[in-house]
């Protein structure tokens, strides 16, 4: 922790950055410093040189604030110092270092007695050090972010044409000045050019030349230096040059410096019959381009009620059109840039899980909201259908129960969706971890169990759109800070229309264990594959183990074959998580235990409905008998033993997933 004193009224800027560095840019008489963040030995993010009021590469520092800091240095010892004169504008203020490397200026506001977060930086991928390599140029709010200066192509095209732009750009034509040709003293030497770019955050690795006193000076002794390749004069510091590659090279929307880039003269002029012929061949390509464009609009005009009806996603720009037309015009088209920055381009340490779609990440947005990132897997056969449902679902459902989609990305070959971050991930990471299930008593048990049936009924009745989720399960129960269940992961969910109760699929979709009878012999699914469902998630919530690799005494059992079998000899409560005995009554027990098992009964016309369910659950009507549910197989006697049981009982595989199978 390190505290900037200041004179005037007392406060303290404390920082609890990991490692952040005050370094300079080499110079003749004066040494200009900036701040660095590092990961490990590698710059992380720059701000910029310092301009006597403010880190020229951080265009948002408002001056009110950015007015009080002061930069001092010793040359003689070595040393800088940076504070906060508050004579004139008395505030407190800290600042930190996120786990993902996001450095954060946070000031005290006195009329809403709160910290404000007053500058973030790195804002976008942009501010990352060296996004886009030397001679790469980086613009944010311009996909694709990266781009070569003027005179400069990418060093590798199948590397920048998939978005990998570290490697950065190199010269289309060498220097005039570095050619080493024989010259006879009558022929006219070409001299090269500067390409002009303003609202810049300037290149590392500058130098300062403290002797020159305007732009025209650093101009002309760029030019007469062939080494010099770029020059910048800023105000108020002064002639800035580059000798080396430029990297870190950033495009701002406001604010900024003027750069000169050296080029050869012939990358940005030509003669005028090359314009000419130029001119004429552009001419002549958009006619044709036209003519064809114009017939594969007809073509397209006339299949357009096809596409429309089948619901198929269009491509770029037409997918933000498309989603307006189904009612998610409150959705966030997030920026692919964004999600790398608030993922940390996603790390490995933010991921929170995998499913069948894809992997899931964490993340933090400018503001700084949590987030959870699920990036569509280019593997998944499924996944880009998964995700055209899911977002016209989960946009068109509003449910407490039913987690909040805020929006996604779609650039390139990426299909990202963003939710709202649930802290206490899945239910599953509770249930089914021995140490952590004590967590969960019956309180908060019973309220997740209620919580999941009236999502569920909300799906199934209550929406304007008859929603089938087909693949509920642990995993895909979400839970809040406060343990409230959402209900996740539409991608595989079905729309009902009209009065269908039944539909039927040649592909048989989600998690074994989790499916009905008729759903994986015969691919016949409706309201009541989602009962089923239901009804083993309330049993592994009750008894704490999986359903499926149920072992007692080395032998194999169905949880749904162990739980009739107890329950049919009056030993309902017997099946209790050990973790919940002392705190759920055997009566809610038995009645819960029922439930379950009423949803998993053998015929499909015997299962209750959501409503039925609901309504059972809280008391407001009687419990019928179940029927025995199919899989009552096992192999030995659950009853023996007795005093053996608690410790004999566990469950296996505690991953789940979803899975895709032929039928």
């Amino acid at each position: 922790m390190r505290i900037f004193q200041s004179s005037g009224i007392t406060h303290n800027l404390i920082t609890y950055l990991s490692r952040i560095d005050l370094s300079s840019i080499s110079d003749r008489s004066l040494t200009l410093s900036q701040l660095f963040s590092w990961n490990g030995s590698t710059p992380y993010w720059r701000s910029g040189p310092w301009d006597k009021s403010t880190f020229s590469g951080i265009p948002k520092l408002q001056s009110s604030y950015y007015s009080s800091f002061t930069l001092e240095q010793d040359p003689k010892q070595g040393t800088t110092y940076f504070s906060a004169d508050t004579d004139n504008n008395s505030f407190l203020a800290y600042a930190f270092i996120s786990p993902g490397g996001i450095l954060a200026l946070m000031t005290w506001d006195y009329g809403s007695n709160s910290w404000l977060k007053n500058v973030t930086v790195p804002s976008s991928i942009c501010g990352v050090y060296g996004t886009c390599g030397p001679f790469g140029v980086c613009n944010s709010i311009s996909p694709p972010i990266c781009h070569c200066v003027k005179g400069f192509t990418p060093r590798s095209k199948e590397e920048w044409n998939i978005g990998i732009w570290t490697g950065g750009c190199i010269r289309e034509t060498e220097l005039n000045c570095q050619k080493n040709t024989s010259r006879s003293p009558s022929t006219q030497v070409k001299k090269d050019v500067f390409v002009h770019m303003n609202q810049m955050k300037v290149p590392d690795s500058a130098e300062y030349l403290s002797d020159i006193r305007d732009v025209g000076g650093c101009q002309s002794w760029c030019m007469n230096n062939c080494s010099c390749l770029a020059y910048s004069y800023v105000r108020p510091i002064g002639c800035l040059v580059w000798a080396k590659d430029l990297i870190d090279f950033q495009e701002f929307s406001t604010a900024g410096q003027d750069v000169y880039i050296r080029v050869a003269h012939d990358n940005t002029g030509m003669s005028t019959e090359a314009k000419l012929i130029i001119s004429i061949s552009t001419i002549l390509g958009i006619m044709f381009v036209g003519t064809a464009i114009f017939g594969l609009w007809k073509w397209r005009a006339s299949k357009r009620d096809i596409t429309d009806k089948t619901g198929e996603m269009s491509p770029g720009n037409a997918w933000k059109d498309q989603l307006k037309q189904k009612g998610a015009s409150e959705f966030t088209l997030f920026s692919f840039s964004s999600l790398l920055l608030a993922t940390n381009n996603f790390d490995a340490t933010n991921k929170l899980g995998q499913g069948g779609f894809g992997p899931v990440f964490k993340g933090m947005l400018n503001d700084g909201k949590e987030i959870a990132v699920k990036r569509l897997s280019s593997s998944s056969g499924q996944g880009m259908d998964e995700f055209k449902n899911e977002i016209v679902l989960i946009s068109k459902l509003q449910h407490r129960n039913l987690v909040r989609l805020m929006g996604c990305c779609v650039e390139g070959e990426e299909k990202i969706l963003v939710y709202e971050y649930l802290s206490n991930k899945s239910l599953d990471s509770f249930l089914f971890d021995s140490k952590r299930k004590a967590e969960l008593n019956w309180d908060t048990r019973f309220r997740i169990i209620q919580g999941i049936a009236s999502g569920l009924l909300y799906l199934h009745r209550d929406s304007y759109l008859r929603v089938i989720h087909r693949d509920l399960k642990a995993s895909n129960i979400l839970l809040d800070e406060k343990m409230n269940p959402r209900i996740s992961d539409f991608g595989l969910a079905r729309i009902f229309e009209g009065t269908q109760v039944l539909l039927n699929t040649h592909k048989v979709v989600g998690t074994l264990g989790y499916m009905s009878p008729e759903y994986i012999m015969g691919g016949i699914f409706s309201e009541k594959s989602d009962v089923y469902s239901f009804g083993v998630l309330l049993l592994e919530i009750v008894v704490g183990k999986k359903n499926t690799s149920l072992y007692y005494r080395g032998q194999h059992f169905n949880l749904l074959s162990y739980a009739w079998q107890l329950w049919s000899e009056d030993r309902g409560p017997d099946l209790r998580d050990e973790a919940i005995v002392n705190t759920c009554p055997p009566s809610e027990a038995m009645r819960c235990i029922q439930v379950g098992l009423l949803c998993v009964q053998d015929q499909m016309t015997d299962l209750p409905n959501m409503l039925s369910v609901v309504r059972m659950l809280s008391g407001e009507s009687d419990l019928p008998q179940p029927r025995p549910p199919t899989f009552t197989f096992q192999r030995g006697n659950p009853s023996q033993d007795k005093e053996a049981q608690g410790e004999s009982i566990f469950s296996m595989n505690t991953m789940t997933n979803s899975v895709v199978e032929g039928r």
